[in-house]
Formats: structure tokens, sequence, C-alpha cells
């Protein structure tokens, strides 16, 4: 069958069972836009705001459903603008395939209008990317893109196509689904080393992240803590896969992770690390790292052991197939010591701190939003102090519920990835947890919610100041208060019903409870400002290159 290069291109999308699409059109896009117009029953387009919007709006689609998140943007700013929703996925291991429009062959390396070398701006950030030069290859180029973006470790993909290749005609032949083939299981004689270790083990930890959720294995890590009695504790990758009420479950790890979760971290005597890369947000202090431990990693990337902490057992591959080969080979064992060790850890040390605070409290935010927001919703949020305060305190236990920027950092990341979590999960609310700081970076995408009728609800926390930075220049900088006091007089309310969204203040926790429940009621998206105190911080806080030893609690 003839077809152009621009429906080769919507053709093998459709082929990959892609059924949503994220993206801004251009020029050079044209073509490929004008392809996908006659196929708007098979594929649907949902235009962002911005690029940057479309590329996060793919992402948390990704995480939300474990698909492979598809972008389509124009050439020029349109490839630039992708740049950092790419690079947030890259560093989180997110599947994500994008598709950029180029200027004609001829016009390449001549500084032509709205011409960037996008492969060579991406290249640190993608895990693999493609300039197309040959119609001959396109399609199984797009094919290679989605086998390489979600097997292994996923990651995003980048394919660049000239505005000729799009226009260009071929025969076009159909082909499967690409489905992942099984990754190749570690030896049992390594998984019996470790089954060993476990046994022998007086004050074993499990330390988990984001892996666990990609590689589907959270059912398996649940059988294998609670056959081994071990106590696991997780990155912020990783949070929502055990329950906060369980014994076992010691919360975050880290520079803001529990005071239980870092104490156990220095205690333990064999740290299991099962999907985790040992950022640097984990293991702050090297030298000092779980230091009385024997220390096993599993990961799916080679690359990633004994990147950072020197490790004494690699186990390589999918989690999911060795956690289902290693469970029957453990013992059941109770652990009465070190649980109650444990237990009291979490008796002594409070994350809820504050003296002489005014108004509603972070962990009242989220202690409302989790009685109101059901089984089912999800939260994504933007990063700063709200991050960690919906990681600490959000009581959800759903894998792929919590949506966040754990690599990167990306502040502006939440609004497009609640869209893309509510656009992938259909009739499904969407808390969108962020700041003012957060906020004014990506609130442009409420005309992408309201467009498209989305239940997303967005919760503000707004105390006028940058505030992860501003707590950090008040505990390490003298109180030297730089550009992050910026005393913006938005009023959100107001702009909300600008772009057609609901708006509501809320400043108790009645007044909060209230909102939610208007906000749920409501067709579209609803924004809820909760004015909190300038003076709340993070704790507990590591500082870097610190220890639990050194953590701050007040």
């Amino acid at each position: 069958m003839k077809l152009t290069g621009a429906e080769i291109i919507i053709e093998v999308l459709i082929e990959q069972g892609v059924t949503d699409i994220f993206g801004y059109p251009g020029g050079a896009a044209l073509n490929i836009f004008e392809a996908l117009y006659h196929r708007q029953d098979r594929a649907k387009l949902y235009l962002t705001a911005h690029e940057q919007g479309a590329t996060h709006a793919a992402d948390g689609y990704a995480r939300a459903t474990g698909k492979t998140g598809v972008v389509i943007v124009t050439s020029g700013p349109g490839a630039t603008n992708t740049v950092t929703g790419i690079a947030t996925a890259y560093l989180d291991s997110i599947p994500m395939v994008v598709i950029t429009a180029n200027v004609g062959t001829p016009l390449i390396g001549k500084d032509s209008f709205q011409e960037v070398f996008i492969t060579g701006i991406t290249q640190p950030i993608t895990k693999h990317n493609y300039a197309v030069r040959d119609i001959t290859r396109l399609a199984d180029t797009i094919r290679d893109a989605f086998k390489i973006a979600g097997s292994g470790r996923r990651g995003p993909v980048l394919v660049d196509i000239p505005k000729d290749i799009t226009a260009a005609v071929f025969d076009y032949t159909p082909a499967p689904k690409w489905e992942e083939p099984k990754a190749p299981s570690a030896p049992m004689s390594e998984l019996q080393k470790v089954a060993d270790l476990i046994a022998k083990a007086r004050r074993p930890v499990v330390c988990f992240g984001g892996g666990v959720i990609s590689s589907e294995a959270s059912e398996e890590l649940l059988a294998f803590v609670k056959k081994a009695r071990i106590p696991a504790c997780h990155t912020i990758m990783g949070t929502g896969v055990i329950g906060f009420g369980d014994d076992l479950d010691m919360g975050m790890v880290g520079m803001h992770g529990s005071m239980t979760a870092n104490h156990a971290i220095d205690e333990t005597d064999l740290l299991l690390a099962m999907g985790t890369r040992f950022s640097d947000r984990v293991a702050l202090n090297l030298r000092d790292f779980a230091p009385h431990a024997t220390i096993v990693q599993f990961d799916i990337d080679e690359s990633e052991i004994r990147k950072n902490v020197l490790v004494d057992l690699a186990i390589i591959g999918d989690l999911k197939m060795e956690l289902q080969n290693l469970i029957p080979i453990i013992e059941e064992k109770e652990r009465p010591e070190w649980l109650d060790m444990v237990a009291r850890w979490k008796k002594e040390y409070d994350l809820v701190n504050g003296k002489n605070i005014k108004g509603i409290r972070p962990v009242e935010i989220m202690e409302v939003i989790g009685e109101k927001c059901g089984d089912d919703a999800v939260i994504a949020t933007d990063v700063g102090q709200h991050q960690m305060w919906a990681a600490q305190f959000c009581k959800k236990t759903k894998p792929r519920g919590f949506l966040t920027s754990g690599g990167l950092g990306t502040m502006g990341f939440g609004y497009g990835a609640a869209i893309g979590a509510a656009i992938g999960l259909k009739n499904t609310t969407v808390f969108h947890i962020t700041s003012d700081g957060s906020f004014h970076m990506n609130m442009n995408e409420a005309c992408t919610a309201v467009s498209n009728n989305l239940k997303v609800i967005t919760v503000i926390f707004d105390n006028r100041v940058l505030g992860m930075v501003h707590q950090w220049q008040n505990d390490f900088y003298d109180k030297h208060f730089i550009a992050t006091e910026p005393e913006r007089k938005t009023d959100y309310v107001k702009v909300a019903e600008g772009f057609g969204a609901k708006g509501f203040r809320a400043e108790t926790k009645e007044e909060l409870a209230k909102a939610i429940d208007e906000a749920m009621a409501c067709d579209g998206p609803a924004w809820i400002v909760c004015p909190i105190d300038r003076n709340e911080k993070v704790l507990p806080m590591i500082p870097n290159g610190g220890t639990v030893r050194s953590a701050i609690l007040v």
C-alpha cells in the first residue's frame, strides 16, 4: 500500500497500540497533522498549551498507565521546548516516543528558519534518538523507537523527521504490535546466595524504588517482605507500593525521609536494594551509607551497579521475575527484636513539627485529600516542599498512583502529568499537588484541562515564597533571602475562573473538605488555594553529605 511518510508515521503509531497523542502543530509538522486528521477515529490528538506541557502529559500518561507516551511537535522551538520534559522522563526511566518534525532535507545545516539539531541536543537525555533521512527506513525506525523505549530500563526515544520525508511516498507494510520479550533471569545459584544472606541476617532492610513499579513487581515485593518479615523503605519513586499502615512499612528514605527508615539503613546488616539507583538524595554520604551492611543490588540496568554505592552482590534482570524465583526459596522467619526496634523508632519520631505556625498545616491538607480522594484517585505533584509533604503524608497505596519528578526535580511537571494521567485513565479523578512557585511555571496548561473537561483537582500550597530554597537559605545561608520571596499577588480563584475552571479558597481543614467535595462534583478541573505559613519546613532533613545522626528535626 502506497502512503506518504506522514501517513506511515500515524499508521505505525496506531499499529503499536497508540490511541492518545500529545503535541503542538507547526509548519514542518503539517503533513503529519494532516495524516492524523484523517485518522482521528483511531488516534486522538490532545493539544497542549506548550510543547513542554505535551511531554509532561505524555510522561504522566506513561507513569499512570504503563504504556509508552507519544508526543508530536514541529521543528525549531517546538522541538527545543520538549527538552526539559524529555530529560525528566530520562532520569526517571519513563517510556516515551517523541517525534519532531524538521525542515526539509535540502535545508538542513543551512541555519534555515526553525531549523535545530535536535538529535544533537537530546543525545545525552534520550535512551536513543534517530534522524530519519530515508523514507525506506521510516516505519522500522518508529517501530524500533517503541522497542527501545519500552524494553529493559525504560526511557524516552526521539525520532526527528524532515518535512520532505513526510511528503514522500513509499510502500507501507503493516506489522504486528511489538511485544516485550521476557528479560533474562539471574541464575538460581545467585538467588540462592541472596536467600542464604537473608536467612543469616539479624537486621535486614529492603529499600526499593521506581523499578518495582515499572517492572509491575509490587505484588511480588509485598509477598517477599511479608514472608521474610523484612521492614521496607522506599525512594520517592517507589511511593504507594506498600501500605502506610503496614507494620513493615518505614516510609520514605533519604534527605527528607522518615527517621525510622534512615535509622534502619544506618543499623541494618543486610540491605536489599530493589529497583533503585542510590541517588545522592538517598545515599547522601557514600562513605557512611549502610556502614554495617552487606549490600545486594537488584537492577535491570547493569550500568547502575556500583555506580554510586559499592555493593557486595548484584542481581541483574527483571525484578518481577527475580522476586518470583526468590520467594519460594526464602525462609519464613520472625524477627521480633528487629521489628520491635523499628516500631520504637516509629513512635519516637514524628514527622509533624513546627511551633508558632499559623493557618492550615501541610499534613492536614494531605490528610483531608487522603480522606476525600478515594482509592482509585491518582496524585501528581510538582517539585518543592509540597512534593515532600505529599510523599511523607500521602496515605495512598496504589502503584502508579503517585506521579512525581524524582531525578530531574522539574518544577512545572505536575499539571501536565496530571492531565496525561486523567486522559490515560479516563474517568479517574487526579489530584494535582502544587505550590505557588511551581504552579506559576505551568498553570497555562489549565486551558488543556478545561478544553478536554478533565477531572483534575489542583491543590495549591500557597506560602508566597519559593519554599524549599527559602528553607535552605534560612538554615544554611544566614537568612539571606534573595529571589525566594517574590510576593506574588496572584488571585488563583479569579485566574481559575478566567480559564474556565472552578476556583476555591480554603484556610481550614473544614473549608478544604468542603472545597474538595464541591470540586469533585464539578464536571471539569478545579483549583483550591490553601494559604500556609512560610515558616513551615520539610522535616526531617539530612544535609548533603550527612547521615541520620546529623538530621535536622526542628
